[in-house]
């Protein structure tokens, strides 16, 4: 093995390692999720090399020098003030969703007038219309980190891949027997999941655009599934009530998550792959073992349905939004509320952490979206102009733009 090159992951915080093994090039890295501006570096980075043969003598000093950027990022304090870039006009009927590519130069929204647009972020200006599909598009996305295909689906029951940059589609994935509502890629970029309102879940091999297997097991639809990053584990949930967590090489369930006792609305990994937090009618989010499909906490607080639920990127807190109009931010470790976000006049359907970590943003029917500071709760900004509910909302990787998509058919861009 030969170390070729160390690179910085500021979100989370990480070291990435690119080596050569038997002539093939290969990447590996060292998460370091629990690091703190006050961390000791050299203490560390000693730490890390006694579990990793490829940081040797030579390069400790530069690790140290990676670490201490890092650190240095973490340590930055910000202020930032969002104002109204622009207001887009994007589509002749309202959006269903919006998403970034992982630099948050490109844009992506779609819509029920059945195309999805790519939008330039800093112009604002329209790129291509993916144009294809004979219903709603509902779900899209990007293949992030490296964004140069989307993903759609749609009630016309197929899934559609996309070149970002031509807008060619390369595939149309028909197998589904009713519609499409929500969709993922792994992040090795290799497979696309789609789950339906047909209880089942599909995995499609992107380069082939062939099925490769049917997650058969729910007995109600499928509205929410996520991938772990390191691609082998996929989640589905569904209004049964339960969550399954399926092995994605053989397409086998692993493990069904029964406790709640309502339609699940949304359930995620965390970073490291070994929780999984999910969301659900019966006004709950639970915590779950991710290998053993254990439950291991239910968070309670909320008065009405959860409708959305997150990590933050180093999977060290969660935040939870409600139709009973308030958010919470709770301890992944201890499991206590150690925020709640309250403010907004209607239900919040969507919630998000910045990269960092540091802040959330939540969107909802009372046509604001708001900028929390994730440690107090604190209400540091209200983004306000839509003129109908604001259903999506998201940051850009640098944390430094959101944009917000609403009922009123336009999408707003915020610097």
């Amino acid at each position: 093995m030969r170390l070729r090159r160390l690179l910085l992951r500021y979100y989370p915080p990480g070291i990435i390692l690119e080596y050569v093994q038997g002539g093939e090039p290969k990447t590996r890295s060292i998460d370091l999720l629990d690091l703190r501006p006050d961390t000791d570096a050299i203490a560390l980075v000693e730490e890390i090399r006694k579990g990793e043969p490829l940081i040797t003598a030579s390069c400790k000093e530069h690790v140290i020098h990676l670490v201490r950027r890092l650190q240095e990022k973490l340590g930055e304090k910000e202020d930032h003030k969002f104002c109204l870039f622009k207001v887009l006009r994007a589509h002749i009927l309202p959006l269903t969703n919006v998403a970034f590519n992982k630099s948050g130069s490109r844009f992506i929204t779609g819509s029920y007038d059945r195309t999805c647009k790519v939008w330039d972020t800093a112009s604002g200006e329209q790129l291509r219309t993916l144009e294809g599909h004979g219903n709603v598009v509902y779900a899209i996305a990007f293949n992030n980190p490296y964004g140069d295909k989307i993903a759609t689906g749609s009630f016309d029951k197929t899934c559609k891949l996309w070149n970002t940059e031509t807008g060619k589609c390369y595939h149309t994935f028909r197998g589904h027997s009713a519609e499409i509502v929500c969709l993922s890629f792994n992040l090795q970029s290799t497979l696309v999941a789609t789950g339906s309102m047909d209880t089942t879940a599909k995995l499609w091999n992107i380069e082939k655009g062939e099925e490769i297997v049917t997650l058969s097991g729910h007995s109600a639809e499928i509205i929410a599934l996520s991938f772990n990053t390191t691609g082998d584990r996929i989640i589905t949930g569904s209004f049964d009530h339960t969550v399954a967590v399926w092995d994605v090489g053989t397409g086998r369930m692993l493990h069904t998550l029964i406790g709640h006792r309502g339609e699940i609305s949304s359930a995620q990994f965390n970073w490291d792959c070994s929780l999984i937090v999910t969301g659900s009618m019966d006004k709950t989010c639970m915590l779950w073992n991710a290998m053993t499909g254990t439950h291991i906490a239910t968070l309670t607080g909320h008065s009405d349905e959860i409708l959305d639920v997150c990590f933050d990127y180093a999977g060290q807190r969660i935040a939870t939004a409600s139709a009973d109009g308030s958010a919470r931010v709770y301890n992944a470790e201890t499991k206590k509320c150690i925020a709640k976000l309250e403010g907004h006049g209607g239900e919040i359907s969507k919630v998000c952490f910045n990269p960092k970590g540091n802040r959330i943003l939540t969107a909802s029917s009372d046509k604001t979206a708001r900028l929390w500071d994730a440690a107090t709760g604190h209400c540091l900004q209200i983004l306000e102009g839509h003129t109908d509910e604001i259903f999506s909302c998201a940051f850009n990787y640098k944390g430094d733009i959101i944009i917000t998509g609403s009922k009123d058919n336009t999408c707003r861009i915020w610097h």
